[in-house]
């Protein structure tokens, strides 16, 4: 199963055990190791992510440049675990889309998570997923025909770094994706599927 919550060992750092889901490649933080809520919050404070911030936009252009060169004028769509300055979704509005904010935290909006929309962003959203496989199906449930999921998440390509991998390293950070791994969630979920830019993954629901 795609993401499924057991998988073989895969490696054993600092006390942490990861396994690796043999059918679609991803790598997990074993469950007995997921941070608590109070651990995730008090770690997600620390980052500085302003949406006025030059450098952080330029992060976050590739994906929205991938998105938007995709997307009719005056779509409807939803930042996905936005935080605190939805850095993201003032680009897009800017861009002339409406975009809804949901984050856990942040911004728990739960009416936002009964609408359809046209797209919906991630972005440094799913390595923080405790029930990837469950994530997915909402979002999937979210997204109108042909609409749009956007992704970037720092791809896990390199087995031989994992264990001195500086984005495994973030405690919040429990599961990490190889291409592979977003071939079968799009498989699964029967979406198309594109690589545009590096750590990106764009992934449109058929019509």
């Amino acid at each position: 199963m795609c993401l499924a919550s057991s998988g073989r060992l895969f490696a054993s750092v600092g006390g942490r055990d990861y396994l690796r889901c043999e059918a679609c490649e991803a790598t997990f933080l074993c469950r007995e190791r997921l941070p608590g809520r109070e651990r995730e919050s008090m770690e997600y404070r620390q980052h500085r992510n302003q949406s006025d911030d030059p450098a952080y936009r330029a992060f976050l252009r590739p994906l929205a440049e991938s998105l938007l060169a995709r997307l009719a004028p005056g779509r409807e769509g939803m930042d996905f675990g936005c935080g605190p300055d939805p850095a993201l979704a003032a680009m897009l509005r800017e861009a002339g889309h409406r975009v809804a904010l949901y984050d856990p935290l942040f911004h728990p909006d739960p009416e936002a998570g009964q609408r359809r929309y046209d797209f919906i962003t991630c972005s440094e959203v799913v390595e923080h997923f405790h029930h990837p496989a469950r994530e997915f199906a909402r979002l999937d449930a979210m997204l109108r025909s042909g609409g749009w999921l956007a992704i970037q998440t720092t791809f896990q390509t390199d087995d031989t770094a994992f264990a001195r991998w500086n984005y495994r390293r973030d405690p919040t950070h429990v599961v990490f994706y190889r291409p592979r791994t977003f071939e079968r969630i799009a498989l699964r979920h029967d979406w198309q599927l594109v690589f545009p830019s590096r750590n990106i993954a764009l992934m449109q629901k058929r019509a």
